[in-house]
Formats: C-alpha cells, sequence, structure tokens
C-alpha cells in the first residue's frame, strides 16, 4: 500500500472519499458531499507544516490513537496493565467491496489490530462508521477510550452546531452554536441517551446566514447507553467530531484473542441545510422500520392521565367505549393493571394482573375491549422492580448494588441488572407469557429512572465489569427477540418520556414517546426538535387536557390535535369529562387524520418557521407528489381584525412544482405552486381558530 491511496464510498446522492494520509500510518478524510465533490483538491488539506504539534495531531484522520496523535484529541486510548500508555501502529491493508471499506492496522509491541469500518445503506444518503478492536497480543489489554468515530468537517473558519437540549419533560429543544476554536462536549452516563442531550449532532459552516440552506452535515450515534459526542475546533481550521460510548467503570478490558466491537456511528449529508438534512435522516429511519413501515400506525388512547393507578375493569372499558366512538383503533392500558401496584410504591416486577381490579379475569377484559372494536395494547416496565415485591425478596441480588452499601431509590424503584442472563430471561419469559397468553397487539416499554449504584453484587470491582454495555446488550437481545417471537406487535419505546431515544432502539421498535410533557405549546417546541433528527411515522404524540408547563398560554382542542397529528395520533385525556361537542370535534379530527396519515408517515416533511415565530408548520408532501398536507399553528400574537386592519397570516410552502395548481380540499380554493412558494398559505387566526390542517391536491 502506498501514500494517497484512496477509496470512495457512494450512496444515492453523496461521495465519501478517504485515502491513506502521505505523513504517517493513518488515513484521512479527502472529501465528503455531493457527488464529484472528490473531484479537485481536498476542501481539508492543510500545509503540512506543523511547530509544537506533530502531523498526526493536524492532520483530518478518521481515526487514530493517543500515542500516534499526543495533542488534539485522541479517539482511542489503550495499554497493557502496568505499561505506558499510547498505540503506534502501522497500516496492515484494505478490503473494499460494493458499498464496505474495512481499513487495518496493527500494533504489534502492544497487541492490538484496529479495523476502521465503513459501509453505506441502500436507499439512503447515510454512512456508517465502526471499529473493530482486537487483542492480539498474549495479554489483556485496558482500553480507558474506545471512539466509535472519528468525523472531519469540510468548514473553513467555524462551525456552527446545532444539537438537542432539554430536560425530563422539555426534551428535544433545538439549540445552535458558533465554535471558532476550542471543544464542545454533550453526552449521557444515565445508562440511556437521557433527557438532556440526544445523540444527534448537525454541522454547518458559520460563516453562512442563519436563514441560508447552507449544506449541512449529521451524526448520531447509535447506542441507547453512555455515551459522547464531543467536537474539536483546532488552532489550525480543522473541525473534527469524535463520538463513541462511555465504559462505565472508566474503561473496558479486552482479553487476549477478544474483539470489541464498537457502537455504529451513523453519518449523513445534505446539500439543502437542516431542513433537507431532516429528511435524509427521516429516509433512514423509514428504511430502520423496513416491512413494519407499511402497518398504519393506530389511533390510540391511553388511560394514564384519566385513571392513573387506579386501574380496574368497569372504569377501563368506559374509556375504552367512549374512544372507540371517536374512532381510536387501539386501546392501552398503561401503568396499574397489575398486583400491588395502588400507587408507585410496589408492584413493579409481579407481572400478573391483579384479579381485584379485574374480577371476570384479564382474559374477559381483554375479550371485551376487542369487542369494541380496538386493539388491545399493555405497558410494563421490564427493567424495574419496588422493593416490596415478590420478585425481589427472591431475586435481591438481580438488583444493580454495589457490595456493603444500600440500593438508591428513584420513583421509589431499584433497577435490574439486565446484563445478566438469568435476568435477561425472566424478562423473556414474562413478554412471552404476557404475549402469548392474552391477545395483546400493542406493548409500552417504559423506564423510569436510570441506574445509579451500579454494580454486581459478588462479581468483583465495577471497573472490571462493562456493565454499561452488558446492560444495553441484554436490551437489545430482548427487543430482538420481541420482534422475531412477536413479530405482529407493535412496540413502543419510553424512558420517562423521551430519555432512550436512538437508532439502534428505533431499529427494533415501531413508535417513541419523545416526552412526557403533552400540553401544547410546550409540545410543539419539543416535536419541532425532534422532527430534526427523527422521522414522523416514529413520533408518538398524545391529545391530553395538560396544561402548559414551560408556556401556559391556552390553545384550543384543535391546536392540541393538530399538534398531536404531526406524528402517530394518540389520545390521553380523560374522555368522561369532555362535552358531546368536544367529542364530536375530537371524531372529526380523527377522521381527517386517517385520510392522510400515510401522506404523514411515508412522505417527505418540511418544517416551516419555527415554534418561536407566530405562524409555524410542517408540510408533508406524499411520495406520488400528488398530495400536500400542511399542519398550521398560531403561536404569538393575532394581528386585531377585524377591529383594525389586518391581513392574513402567511405559511410559504417549499418544494412544490411552480407552474402546477393545487387545489385546498375543504375550501376548493385553487393556488398556482408559485403563489404558494413565494406568498404562502393564508391564516386569519383568531383566539378560537388557533390551528388547522390543510390539504392540498395537485391538479
Amino acid at each position: 500500500m502506498t501514500p494517497h491511496q484512496r477509496w470512495t464510498l457512494r450512496t444515492d446522492h453523496t461521495s465519501y472519499t478517504v485515502r491513506l494520509s502521505a505523513d504517517g500510518p493513518w488515513a484521512e478524510l479527502e472529501a465528503w458531499g455531493p457527488h464529484g465533490v472528490e473531484d479537485g483538491p481536498s476542501a481539508l488539506d492543510w500545509s503540512h507544516r506543523t511547530h509544537f504539534i506533530t502531523p498526526a495531531d493536524a492532520a483530518p484522520a478518521e481515526y487514530l490513537p493517543y500515542g500516534l496523535r499526543p495533542f488534539t484529541g485522541a479517539d482511542l486510548v489503550a495499554a497493557r496493565p502496568g505499561s505506558e500508555r499510547g498505540v503506534w501502529w502501522t497500516f496492515e491493508g484494505a478490503q473494499q467491496d460494493t458499498g464496505t471499506l474495512r481499513l487495518t492496522f496493527t500494533d504489534d509491541v502492544l497487541g492490538l489490530r484496529t479495523t476502521l469500518c465503513y459501509a453505506t445503506v441502500a436507499g439512503t444518503d447515510v454512512l456508517h462508521r465502526w471499529t473493530e478492536l482486537t487483542c492480539t497480543g498474549e495479554e489483556e489489554l485496558r482500553l480507558e477510550r474506545l471512539d466509535s468515530a472519528a468525523v472531519n468537517i469540510p468548514v473553513t473558519t467555524a462551525a456552527r452546531l446545532t444539537y438537542l437540549t432539554g430536560q425530563w419533560s422539555q426534551e428535544f429543544q433545538r439549540t445552535q452554536l458558533d465554535l471558532a476554536r476550542g471543544a464542545f462536549t454533550m453526552g449521557s452516563t444515565q445508562g440511556v441517551p437521557g433527557h438532556a442531550y440526544a445523540p444527534w449532532l448537525a454541522v454547518q459552516d458559520a460563516t453562512a446566514p442563519h436563514d441560508a440552506p447552507a449544506p449541512a452535515y449529521g451524526i448520531a450515534l447509535e447506542w441507547p447507553g453512555n455515551w459522547h459526542i464531543t467536537v474539536q475546533a483546532e488552532p489550525g481550521g480543522a473541525v473534527r467530531v469524535r463520538a463513541g460510548r462511555v465504559p462505565h467503570g472508566g474503561a473496558v478490558h479486552l482479553a487476549p484473542g477478544d474483539t470489541l466491537t464498537t457502537p455504529h456511528l451513523v453519518c449523513a449529508f445534505s446539500p439543502d441545510g437542516l431542513d433537507g438534512l431532516s429528511r435524509v435522516w427521516h429516509r433512514y429511519e423509514r428504511r430502520l422500520a423496513g416491512e413494519r413501515l407499511h402497518r398504519p400506525r393506530k389511533v390510540l388512547y391511553n388511560s394514564w392521565e384519566a385513571t392513573g393507578f387506579d386501574v380496574d375493569a368497569v372504569s377501563q372499558l368506559e374509556l375504552a367505549k367512549a374512544a372507540a366512538d371517536l374512532g381510536a383503533e387501539l386501546f392501552v392500558v398503561d401503568d396499574g393493571w397489575f398486583t400491588g401496584r395502588t400507587d408507585d410504591t410496589g408492584g413493579l416486577g409481579d407481572w400478573y394482573p391483579d384479579p381485584a381490579a379485574f374480577p371476570q379475569g384479564f382474559e374477559r377484559f381483554v375479550d371485551d375491549i376487542r369487542a369494541l372494536g380496538l386493539d388491545f395494547g399493555l405497558w410494563i416496565e421490564p427493567e424495574a422492580v419496588s422493593p416490596g415485591s415478590r420478585l425481589h425478596a427472591e431475586h435481591p441480588e438481580w438488583v444493580y448494588r454495589i457490595d456493603g452499601r444500600p440500593a438508591r431509590r428513584i420513583r421509589n424503584q431499584l433497577l435490574l441488572d439486565l446484563g445478566r442472563t438469568d435476568v435477561q430471561d425472566f424478562v423473556l419469559a414474562t413478554l412471552d407469557r404476557l404475549l402469548t397468553g392474552y391477545d395483546i397487539g400493542y406493548l409500552k416499554w417504559d423506564m423510569n429512572r436510570p441506574p445509579t449504584e451500579r454494580g454486581r453484587p459478588g462479581a468483583g470491582y465495577a471497573d472490571r465489569l462493562d456493565l454499561d454495555a452488558e446492560h444495553v446488550h441484554g436490551y437489545l437481545r430482548v427487543l430482538d427477540h420481541l420482534r422475531t417471537a412477536h413479530p405482529h406487535v407493535t412496540v413502543e419505546g419510553c424512558a420517562g418520556g423521551g430519555g432512550r431515544v436512538d437508532h439502534a432502539t428505533l431499529a427494533r421498535t415501531d413508535v417513541l414517546w419523545p416526552s412526557d410533557n403533552t400540553a401544547p405549546l410546550d409540545r410543539l417546541a419539543i416535536q419541532y426538535g425532534f422532527l430534526h433528527a427523527h422521522a414522523p411515522h416514529v413520533m408518538s404524540s398524545w391529545v391530553t387536557d395538560a396544561p402548559g408547563v414551560f408556556d401556559p398560554r391556552p390553545r384550543s382542542l384543535a391546536f392540541r390535535f393538530v399538534t398531536a397529528m404531526c406524528g402517530v395520533l394518540g389520545i390521553g385525556a380523560d374522555l368522561r369529562a369532555w362535552t358531546p361537542e368536544q367529542r364530536a370535534e375530537a371524531a372529526g379530527w380523527i377522521t381527517r387524520y386517517k385520510a392522510v396519515r400515510d401522506v404523514m408517515h411515508h412522505g417527505e416533511a418540511r418544517l416551516l418557521g419555527t415554534p418561536q415565530d407566530t405562524t409555524c408548520g410542517v408540510q408533508y408532501d406524499a411520495q406520488d407528489e400528488r398530495r400536500t398536507v400542511v399542519a398550521a399553528f398560531s403561536t404569538g400574537r393575532l394581528d386585531g381584525a377585524p377591529l383594525v386592519p389586518g391581513r392574513p397570516a402567511r405559511l410559504r410552502l417549499r418544494g412544490l412544482e411552480p407552474t402546477a395548481a393545487y387545489r385546498d380540499t375543504a375550501t376548493t380554493t385553487t393556488y398556482g405552486g408559485a403563489h404558494l412558494l413565494h406568498y404562502g398559505l393564508p391564516f386569519a387566526w383568531t383566539a378560537d381558530h388557533d390551528a388547522e390542517l390543510v390539504v392540498l391536491v395537485r391538479q
């Protein structure tokens, strides 16, 4: 192999070119962007002159260890026990096939083989990257950092970072930062991706105006455990992103002959800015769904906000009848259905229906729900256990705990060590028993606390155990079993709201719960951020009566419905308290939603404005471009009409054919495509009319 040897991977619309460096034994990014971007001098090239740093520190390297790269951020830190940290490898060879590339480097002194892996995903514009680490020596290796990959971003003087921040009940808040020099890092050590940051990042050139569709580079880490993403803007102008999992004990020990495979880092590019990048992610997530994408996401009713823990057959059937009358297709019984669960202090782990709540038997109850024409769903929290449960009494060793220390309670519950095979087997047996014993078509998997004292009684020190990765692998093993053993069951992922949202989970579930906050204006902001990174068909959203937490301004029932219809529509309000007029209005919205959900779930989505604008929305275009659905919202002050002269608010659409005509199916008004692109759809907002769903048919 000679320096400057290069390899190009191509997706539907992008090229990614890597070359072997002339300065040392490492691979460098040469070009990343639209097809043809590799034809010409590399935009990432540098002067190849260094003072007080090494060439490896200045290079746009794809992956470098500490040792070769001592100063500006290594992707791998490894050592033998009792020896100095450092890897000094040589290039061993490359293997390229259609859509894949493997570059292998070896350090025979340390006893480590490192393989950089690349793979495109057919039908998308994303590239997977990951690393395989093999201990080739006779002594184990200690891996203190084991990132999945490093991504070099071809920007000029500074990087504009877009990322998703928040907290419980306020997840997925779109946040931006211009980084000219220095480092930015985000992540989670909560055993799940967490509510504070999403494992997703978009990078653009900061010299572009904020309202310009500057090319956007995106990364997302497929890992539902501890993680980090770090961006470094170096003095020489290079912008480099490192990402990977974070070992719970500070390091991972790799035994002789063993290979560790890092999580996949997914890389995406769009020339059409953040909005275009979101559609790249949406197409990828539709690909992840496989054949499950074509199952209609049913309109669900969930009883949690109506009854809380006070669950019994009579009240649930009353709610189910009301939901069926509105047009709901699925009824989900949430927390409170199992023995010992009268509040949040008991019951978790003892997953048997409460005979006092269902005196005629749970099977009869499920049959009664289905007799209403509804599918049936059930909530469960498989990783949780209550201290007073029978399960905890029988298996106290299954709980995360440090020997000699008490196990901390959060939400009055403890957490099972899902990295243990016996715990996994218990969860599998529980789910199999419920899903085969009752006619259940929908399963909501929740997780309402993170791990804290993460130890495994009797197994030694936690820094010798890769507990975070073992928990993740156990979680994914259970989900994989659900998919193969119960393929008809729709699986919803939840973790106290949006605490466990990543592509590894998405590949194995059907919908995700972005937040426990269902207040209208709060939810609009949450969904705006969520749709930057994730597709509408995975975004579960409910209509409830919840007041605003962060933005308490009142909004209409229509606003709540149109907001929820932007993803997978559900209802969580206490329907027994609704008036006949509210029920009639709700039935109308559900009928309208069913008529267009195929467009909203399978079409191309465009975010129109932001929730900070007085009018904003989401545009959905059918794959055949015959229908366009616009969800529009009034989020600010009104214009004073008709008391004073006023004009309708306007929402400019995008992506339409300028010379085509589009007819509004509700008003029969026909618009030219150029009119909708230049002026936009008109909306005469009032205090009572603050949201609308517009369906346009191309003539």
